[in-house]
């Protein structure tokens, strides 16, 4: 059957029709709050690079806690960025860290808020690298020790999930047997399993004062030409104990999370990265783009290729617009 007895345009003249013909439902449910917490008090500093996001003191991670929880945002992703930084990254699994200040108070503003951690070394050393450098070279067994004690100490805060950013081969192993050596066997992993060493992570570096004071992450973060790899990663962290399967950067890589969505039949998260959310706002700012319509575009095209979890600094807003 072809037009004249078809006619795609029935289903579209209204927006009940079109309701009710959705094929992809973007819900406040789908979405987590990517949060930057710091050292002081009463610390609300804006990120120059992108509109509307702040770096946090602990007693200011409290309030925003309580205020993503009333809009029906589920989840919160924190990540520590210490006034003192050193060659071990010695403040990451310290119990009175920054990150760990910052989660106690979450979870006691907004104590069902989900609560998730970033794992990674490179807020956390002075060369800004995301694991143990040994002759110059991102030393990878070395650095697995202290990244699996981050995570043990963000469970001892009240963490719910850990999310391992480093990309260093077996972190989500070692992860999993410290959480259960350390009585946390209910912690989820949320692995960031396929990230990708992308040009769209300008405005986080800038935010969490992480870029690399030397060479650059491309020896431990994935190419960007590699699909058929990234699959392949998936597969090794479900096997380690990895509960969650994420993609980052999420828009240039829709192909990898729509193939990850057919392959594994587990929750997969996908990150919609500073750099996106940057370019959408700057366009917006000079009326290039209608912003608030444009973002809600972005995000419902990562639901679409199969993500369960969005995490998106553009959350409070979409949530506003978005039915639970």
């Amino acid at each position: 059957m072809s037009f004249p007895l078809v006619r795609m345009r029935r289903l579209r003249r209204s927006e009940a029709l079109r309701r009710m013909s959705r094929e992809a439902r973007l819900s406040r449910d789908d979405l987590v709050l990517p949060l930057f917490a710091v050292e002081g008090a009463r610390v609300r500093e804006p990120v120059a690079s992108m509109p509307g996001v702040f770096r946090l003191s602990a007693d200011a991670i409290a309030e925003e806690a309580k205020r993503v929880a009333d809009l029906g945002i589920p989840a919160v992703i924190l990540f520590g960025v210490p006034a003192a930084k050193d060659a071990s990254g010695s403040g990451a699994d310290r119990d009175d860290g920054v990150a760990q200040r910052a989660v106690e108070a979450a979870k006691r503003a907004a104590p069902d808020l989900c609560v998730i951690t970033d794992v990674c070394l490179c807020e956390y050393t002075d060369h800004g690298h995301c694991g143990v450098v040994e002759g110059g070279e991102v030393a990878n067994d070395p650095s697995l020790e202290r990244l699996a004690a981050a995570a043990v100490s963000h469970a001892r805060a009240g963490a719910d999930v850990v999310a391992p950013s480093d990309m260093m081969d077996g972190r989500v192993g070692a992860i999993r047997r410290a959480l259960d050596r350390a009585g946390f066997a209910e912690v989820a992993i949320l692995a960031y399993a396929a990230k990708y060493a992308s040009a769209y992570y300008g405005p986080f570096r800038e935010a969490a004062e992480s870029a690399p004071a030397f060479g650059d992450r491309r020896g431990y973060q994935m190419d960007p030409p590699n699909r058929r790899e990234a699959l392949r990663e998936m597969e090794l962290d479900l096997a380690e104990g990895a509960d969650v399967l994420m993609v980052k950067p999420a828009l240039p890589y829709l192909d990898v999370l729509a193939e990850a969505r057919r392959r594994f039949d587990v929750p997969l998260a996908a990150y919609h990265v500073s750099g996106e959310y940057a370019m959408l706002m700057a366009a917006a700012e000079r009326g290039w783009l209608d912003g608030p319509r444009a973002m809600l575009e972005a995000l419902v095209s990562i639901k679409r290729a199969g993500a369960d979890w969005i995490l998106t600094y553009a959350a409070k807003e979409a949530a506003a617009r978005l039915s639970p």
